[in-house]
């Protein structure tokens, strides 16, 4: 991505290195399809129950370690930065459109574990949107992950997991998360899973606004990097995981979709940067 010469964001708030003491958490996030949360989605269970399991917070709770930021780690935070000044200039205009005023979100880095106004996380949840406080958080670490483990890396890529968390923020002041959590309250599990899949895929559709409309504003796109967002896209489908790590997939546990749907709709968030055309809950679930 071309971002030489482009502004940083004031939302950043740097808690890299703090320590904090466990407790419970809940949100919505790209990383939770890795590590600690796949087990559970493997067995059909929601994602969210695994971060109040209290061997996990006791692990945050005793963790010591000190951190101390590389210059791979700062250039990353740069990178954040300016991906979320991006997301700013991108979505007030959007909402402009629409006749309301964006509201930006924090992005909070950390490292090893935070506090939120969702609960405790550790680094293994991945990056999350927290609607209690309306921020994303994310320790930089995960972008490395990408690259190493699920050999998703990439600018455009860790830029991508940026614009889908705010895209849950984006939800978030349109009221399409509150409703679709009500909605889910009151379904069976199966039911509960199909809402989810659909907010994720439209918090996909905008990332690909974003990307567009991005690219329109400052030049931003190279060769390659669409095939990086797309790439990073079906490396964290829900069948992709599962058939990974367990040789077959179970499409009722599924809550953020598969491979093919994921990067179906950040395609076409590519391709039109219309609002419009990211209704994912009209359409037939089949036809997802």
């Amino acid at each position: 991505m071309r971002l030489d010469g482009r502004r940083q964001s004031s939302n950043v708030e740097d808690r890299r290195g703090r320590r904090m003491s466990g407790g419970k958490m809940g949100g919505l996030g790209i990383g939770g399809l890795i590590v600690v949360g796949l087990i559970t989605w493997l067995m059909g269970g929601n994602p969210l129950d695994v971060l109040s399991d209290p061997n996990l917070m006791s692990q945050i709770q005793t963790d010591n370690t000190e951190y101390v930021a590389s210059a791979e780690d700062n250039e990353l935070a740069e990178f954040a930065s300016k991906i979320l000044a991006g997301t700013e200039d991108v979505w007030t205009k959007e909402f402009n459109k629409m006749g309301l005023t964006y509201q930006a979100p924090r992005l909070v880095l950390f490292s090893g574990a935070v506090q939120s106004g969702c609960g405790s996380a550790s680094s293994e949840t991945g990056p999350f949107y927290c609607s209690g406080d309306q921020t994303v958080y994310i320790d930089l670490d995960f972008f490395k992950e990408m690259e190493g483990q699920m050999q998703a890396g990439g600018d455009f890529a860790y830029a991508y997991v940026i614009a889908h968390e705010v895209g849950h923020h984006v939800q978030y002041l349109l009221g399409i998360l509150d409703q679709a959590h009500s909605a889910m309250n009151k379904s069976s599990k199966t039911k509960s899973n199909e809402i989810s899949v659909r907010l994720e895929l439209q918090a996909d559709f905008f990332a690909g606004i974003w990307a567009h409309n991005d690219n329109k504003l400052f030049g931003s796109l190279e060769d390659g990097d669409i095939e990086e967002g797309l790439n990073a896209a079906s490396k964290i489908g829900d069948d992709y995981l599962q058939k990974k790590a367990q040789g077959y997939s179970v499409p009722d546990s599924f809550t953020h979709g598969t491979s093919a749907q994921r990067s179906r709709w950040l395609r076409k968030g590519l391709a039109t940067g219309n609002f419009n055309d990211g209704d994912t809950f009209s359409v037939p679930y089949s036809s997802l």
